[in-house]
């Protein structure tokens, strides 16, 4: 997920009285990310252990990965710049400068033989008899946090929203399935308050998979730069875990049949089709849908479609619409596109002018299915539940029970 610092995020951190801070970007290369990876199951080990790891039969094998791991980063100059500026336990300090030198030109296969696992096809992953890592990694384990040093400031902020949550201005929710996180956003992990103030810049890990760092506050006084999808699974692996919201994002009585007296009309939900010829939109066209905000009429929004680079540059067919009464529109959206952000389409092209662009409201969803999206906002239920592309189907995130419309 690619994701620059934007004005609605500042607005985020704004409502949260958090002045938003210069985030030093930087980006790692596949190779930098594995590194960093290592170096924080060392970090693990020490703080779980209170020591270095050791060599020795006697010791646990990954004891023993996790030394001869530590005494090559040593040996290696690419290795210690890097990890230097973040080893905040000062292990690199604390190592023994005297590297055994029957380990500093070992393979993988060599090293994994000495310590007697052989014929694995895959050495540092498929090690038989042996848990693979994610089962023995807890919820706890999202990156190495250490104490916040301006924690003053978050400290208030952490007060206010326990407050709140006491007096009901806030709510919290399950964190749900495949929900996204981003600036400015509180859950509750591991039994404590987490505040998202930061997010660096995207890279592409070895699998192809998108990932960044995030720059996360806990409530207890310390901070930790994790990997987000580290911090997901953390998310998703806590039973308990939970989304912290503020009342913007309740969703109470979205849409009324007739006005009543004091509502103030601030815009539609619309539904569109494309009427492009193009061969995958065609084929599909029952199923990808435009789904978007405006404050004008929604015959007006696509009126200008084929102009138009979020319209993919071609005349729509508008397919339903709502009023919203005393809504914000932008906020609506961002929920509704959070919510459906599995069935997002990738779509890229060039406007009339040659400048590429991406529009970000296409889905590959059906018709019935926004219908039934909109019921749920209707019954202020939307947040309990999330949306499963591969089944194409809205799923209760705490029973996992598929949502069905009553007859």
């Amino acid at each position: 997920m690619s994701k620059d610092f934007t004005d609605e995020d500042a607005k985020l951190l704004e409502d949260l009285g958090v002045k938003p801070e210069p985030i030093e970007h930087r980006t790692y290369t596949p190779a930098q990310e594995r590194i960093l990876a290592g170096f924080e199951d060392i970090e693990r080990f020490v703080e779980e252990h209170g020591r270095l790891p050791e060599h020795g039969e006697h010791n646990d094998i990954f004891e023993r990965l996790y030394a001869v791991r530590l005494d090559r980063i040593l040996s290696l100059p690419e290795c210690l710049e890097l990890l230097e500026p973040l080893d905040q336990q000062g292990i690199l300090q604390k190592a023994k400068k005297n590297i055994p030198q029957d380990t500093q030109n070992l393979t993988d296969e060599e090293l994994l033989q000495s310590l007697g696992v052989k014929d694995t096809p895959s050495p540092l992953t498929d090690l038989k008899h042996v848990k693979p890592r994610r089962e023995i990694r807890s919820p706890e384990e999202v990156a190495r946090r250490r104490p916040c040093e301006n924690f003053a400031k978050y400290k208030v902020i952490f007060d206010r929203i326990q407050r709140e949550i006491r007096q009901g201005d806030r709510k919290t929710v399950p964190f749900g399935g495949h929900a996204e996180v981003e600036i400015g956003q509180l859950f509750i992990v591991g039994g404590q308050k987490a505040l998202v103030v930061g997010m660096d810049e995207e890279f592409i890990t070895e699998y192809d998979r998108k990932n960044c760092r995030l720059h996360v506050i806990y409530d207890n006084g310390t901070e930790s730069r994790a990997l987000l999808r580290s911090f997901q699974r953390a998310l998703h692996e806590d039973k308990n875990s939970r989304r912290i919201l503020d009342s913007d994002n309740e969703v109470p009585e979205l849409f009324r049949d007739q006005p009543e007296d004091g509502d103030v009309e601030t815009g539609y939900i619309y539904v569109a089709r494309s009427l492009s010829e193009d061969s995958f939109i065609a084929d599909k066209r029952d199923l990808i849908h435009k789904i978007g905000m405006t404050t004008r009429s929604p015959e007006d929004r696509i009126r200008s479609a084929s102009k138009d680079p979020t319209f993919l540059l071609c005349a729509a067919q508008l397919v339903a619409s709502y009023q919203l009464s005393n809504i914000n529109p932008g906020k609506m959206e961002k929920l509704l596109h959070t919510f459906l952000n599995e069935a997002r389409l990738d779509v890229n092209l060039a406007d009339r002018f040659g400048q590429k662009v991406k529009p970000r409201e296409w889905f590959l969803v059906s018709l019935e299915t926004i219908q039934t999206i909109v019921e749920l906002l209707r019954r202020g239920t939307l947040l309990q539940y999330h949306y499963d592309a591969r089944q194409a189907q809205i799923i209760h995130s705490e029973s996992g029970e598929v949502f069905k419309v009553e007859s």
